[in-house]
């Protein structure tokens, strides 16, 4: 996983609340095995017309939200399914943090574990996010849990585990791979009838 310290980048406002991990991505496109491929679908229903052309009255669509990198939304997102694809749709999309007003505690969980950086801001700052010009940039400051912006300086609270793993950027597989030379050690005491 990419480890998260700082990024700066450009935002996009989607201000629903009530966001779910079926509306991030349809239940029709779990059936890749890869983390890879899902950002094509995200928010299918919304992108994309019957007949498959850009929803051109859909805000990622819109030409100057090419390329944000930071998605601003309402209350709750991310509830409904369990489903990890919501967090693997939304990276391979392009974006690194998701600031909101909350979010379901699944999908909080499975973002963090996939280097999605997950935000909670009060509503006024998120609308004052909202506001911003397409082209202004943001900085998200991890280590100082603050988002800097031409709006103000906002702070928000991450839990000290999930930080460390995002700023060292840690999944769980390079957290067990740490300990390697224990787990070989305890492999070479199991008893011969186990191997």
């Amino acid at each position: 996983m990419e480890a998260f310290t700082q990024h700066t980048g450009t935002t996009v406002p989607l201000m629903n609340d009530n966001i779910d991990t079926d509306q991030i991505i349809p239940k029709s496109f779990l059936k890749r095995i890869e983390k890879t491929g899902f950002g094509e679908f995200l928010f299918d229903e919304w992108r994309y017309l019957p007949d498959r052309t850009p929803n051109p009255d859909f805000t990622l669509n819109e030409t100057q939200y090419q390329g944000a990198s930071i998605l601003i939304s309402g209350d709750n997102f991310g509830s409904g399914s369990s489903r990890e694809h919501a967090a693997w749709a939304l990276t391979d999309y392009g974006f690194k943090a998701v600031i909101a007003g909350s979010f379901s505690d699944i999908f909080y969980m499975n973002a963090t574990k996939n280097g999605l950086l997950p935000i909670v801001l009060k509503r006024k700052e998120l609308e004052a996010l909202a506001a911003l010009a397409s082209t202004e940039t943001i900085t998200i400051d991890l280590p100082k849990q603050q988002v800097l912006s031409s709006t103000g300086t906002y702070s928000f609270e991450i839990d000290s585990t999930w930080k460390h793993k995002l700023v060292n950027g840690l999944d769980d597989i390079a957290i067990s791979m740490s300990h390697e030379a224990e787990i070989t050690a305890y492999e070479q005491n199991i008893p011969a009838y186990w191997q």
